[in-house]
């Protein structure tokens, strides 16, 4: 069952097949532990939206089509799935994400290297971004979703996913050369 692809193995599901998801959740549940911990810094509660992402897969199973042969829609409809987990957990605790600003991440330059404190600094900054920055940032260059993915996840061109990253990469700019300013 390796040897399937992510397509296959979510049509095996939706056909009611449920072992088939035990593969997906081993391809996946790291990628999408990463993309909930750079969302809320807290490895508990990312833990607990991979289980719940996993739970709605298999919940919605019968809406995914999964007609096309890229490997491209299962995963935008896993991170659309993904990120409805996110925006029900927060509506739920009724708190914003952006209240969570992460002020654990200990900066010891003097015991860093000039690269991992950049790393370091580069990781602070981003919990800075505007949620909706933070998100489409996240999508494109940490969990490698291309424009015309995230375009679907979004409900909007892949011309203005083009926009909001580079927004969101000019923001990024300016809070992390903030940050260094205040070492």
């Amino acid at each position: 069952m390796d040897s399937y692809s992510d397509n296959a193995l979510m049509l095996k599901v939706k056909a009611g097949q449920r072992d088939a998801m035990g593969l997906l959740f081993e391809r996946y549940h790291r990628r999408l532990f990463g993309y909930y911990c750079q969302l809320s810094q807290e490895a508990e509660l990312s833990e607990d939206l991979v289980q719940n992402t996993f739970y709605r897969m298999l919940k919605y199973a019968h809406t995914y089509q999964g007609e096309g042969e890229g490997e491209g829609e299962f995963i935008t409809w896993m991170f659309h799935l993904a990120r409805n987990v996110w925006a029900d957990h927060y509506k739920k605790q009724q708190r914003l994400p952006t209240e969570e600003i992460n002020q654990a991440v200990p900066l010891s330059i003097a015991e860093e290297t000039e690269t991992e404190g950049q790393l370091t600094q580069l990781r602070r900054a981003i919990q800075y971004l505007k949620p909706e920055r933070k998100e489409v940032l996240l999508l494109s260059r940490y969990q490698g979703l291309r424009y015309q993915e995230i375009a679907q996840l979004l409900n909007c061109s892949e011309a203005n996913v083009k926009v909001r990253v580079f927004r969101a990469i000019q923001d990024l700019r300016q809070i992390f050369r903030q940050l260094e300013q205040q070492l």
